[in-house]
């Protein structure tokens, strides 16, 4: 029987300014950040610190699973969270930081032309030094 769903995927661009990258940094390292694209523990489920115990779980094991499946390192989980239908209740008690709000454009091309809701951006950093790996340069032999 199912308790709960999650989706995972690459992230969008909504952390670049807090991880302090520049364009070229972002096209570099992008695949660094995995974005929390679905989370839902269904509402008949009565389980007490259920959310905050699957995001924990989760945090833990993400690094080394993503590196198995894709090759790639990773070092932050970021998710949205749309406040008109949630309250991201489950994220504050894991302890993720919140870095505010979208602008609620979406991500259909430059120019931002679908309008969503805006959404409270949330992230989990899986290493102390994730902004040294997120910001350096990558040296080639």
């Amino acid at each position: 029987m199912w308790c709960s769903a999650r989706r995972l995927g690459s992230a969008r661009c909504a952390t670049d300014r807090w991880i302090g990258w520049d364009a070229p940094q972002r096209a570099r390292q992008l695949g660094g950040v995995v974005n929390n694209t679905r989370f839902l523990v269904f509402s008949w489920v009565r389980v007490p610190h259920l959310a905050s115990h699957l995001l924990s779980q989760v945090s833990q094991r993400i690094r080394r699973d993503w590196q198995a499946k894709y090759g790639q390192p990773i070092w932050l989980l970021e998710t949205f969270v749309d406040r008109q239908r949630f309250a991201g209740t489950c994220y504050r008690a894991a302890n993720w930081s919140c870095l505010g709000q979208t602008q609620g454009r979406g991500r259909q091309g430059p120019r931002g032309q679908l309008s969503t809701t805006v959404k409270e951006v949330y992230v989990w950093p899986l290493h102390r030094d994730f902004r040294r790996y997120l910001n350096r340069t990558p040296t080639h032999p």
